[in-house]
């Protein structure tokens, strides 16, 4: 699927699955540690990224990847923000965009296709965790009815100093305004 960028570039919206996890280990080397300010060691392995794959495919849980000219350029995923059953209807999501790719509308759609692929999926919430420096990521959640829900001081050293989060949170479909359906229609 096109996602069409402000600059006229096309990039495309894939299943993550479909996409080899070389290529999106790829986006991690590239970005994680420049976003961290940490070395490699915080880059996941590829064994782990393919566990965490089919862990996502086994629940049945969004993720998506942009390409640009066979390149992965944004990757998104929901995991549940809780393992307890209780929690079950909250998920929380994690987006990257390749730094080269910033400001080109590739962050938006893919928070737009989790939103919607999370309240498909059934989920009443959404949650996130922004690095409080990250303002253009702030103000995308803004934008797309995120509140900030809770800031979290000092959770994060990295370039030399300590680093805040800020926790973010969005109703889905119904969120709370109804009960959820019986058990036995939302899987895990």
């Amino acid at each position: 699927m096109p996602l069409k960028a402000r600059e006229g570039r096309e990039h495309t919206r894939d299943r993550a699955h479909e996409i080899g996890v070389e290529r999106l280990l790829v986006l991690f080397e590239r970005d994680v540690a420049r976003i961290t300010g940490v070395d490699n060691s915080g880059i996941p392995e590829l064994d782990d990224l393919r566990d965490r794959r089919k862990n996502l495919r086994n629940h049945r849980l969004p993720h998506l990847a942009a390409t640009y000219r066979g390149e992965v350029v944004g990757y998104a995923y929901v995991v549940h923000f809780r393992k307890r059953p209780a929690y079950r209807y909250a998920a929380k999501h994690s987006i990257y965009v390749h730094h080269e790719h910033l400001g080109r509308g590739v962050g938006r759609q893919l928070l737009q296709e989790l939103i919607d692929a999370c309240a498909a999926a059934g989920f009443r919430q959404m949650i996130g965790y922004i690095d409080a420096d990250n303002t253009a990521s702030l103000a995308i959640h803004d934008k797309f009815g995120f509140e900030r829900v809770g800031l979290l001081r000092g959770v994060a050293y990295r370039y030399g100093r300590w680093a805040d989060s800020v926790m973010v949170q969005r109703s889905v479909g119904a969120g709370s305004t109804e009960p959820p359906p019986p058990a036995a229609s939302f899987g895990r």
